[in-house]
């Protein structure tokens, strides 16, 4: 399988998109500080993320970026797709022979491995992706208040006499 960093990078930012908008919309600044990528390249993909008309920009103070569709809409087949990336398990020697004549011999099982990883790609919701981030986050908050708990009473019990 064949996934860039562009289709990763056009994913994450989406995923950052998703779970921000409902404060209204998110800056690709804010985009890029909190996911470690670079602001040009997030103008490249979110230029192409709006020709497919995944995102709408907002213009002018408080502007940024909002959610074109609902995240039960967008899946990220669409969001790789909409970036240009080919989802390409096809590496036949001498591509440009690779054709009904000249195929390499595993030509047919990876053109089926495309097809597989496209229609998996294609069931991924946003929003499936937004609850999975969500759990994990609120997992962390309880893990965190746990070990506070534990060494508040770690620290009573030290300090109590025996």
């Amino acid at each position: 399988m064949r996934l860039t960093t562009k289709g990763r990078f056009a994913v994450t930012a989406m995923l950052d998109l998703a779970l921000r908008e409902a404060n209204g919309p998110v800056t690709l600044a804010g985009i890029s500080e909190r996911q470690g990528i670079s602001l040009s390249y997030l103008e490249q993909l979110f230029g192409k993320l709006r020709r497919a008309q995944l995102v709408d920009s907002v213009r002018g103070p408080g502007g940024g970026y909002t959610l074109a569709r609902t995240i039960e809409e967008i899946s990220v087949a669409d969001i790789i797709v909409a970036v240009d990336e080919p989802v390409d398990a096809t590496q036949c020697a001498g591509r440009e022979n690779c054709h009904d004549n000249h195929r390499c011999m595993t030509h047919d099982l990876w053109t089926d491995l495309n097809v597989t990883i496209f229609d998996y790609l294609s069931k991924i919701s946003l929003a499936s992706l937004v609850v999975k981030q969500r759990a994990k986050e609120t997992t962390v908050v309880q893990d965190q208040r746990t070990l506070r708990r534990n060494s508040t009473c770690s620290e009573a019990v030290a300090g109590t006499p025996l």
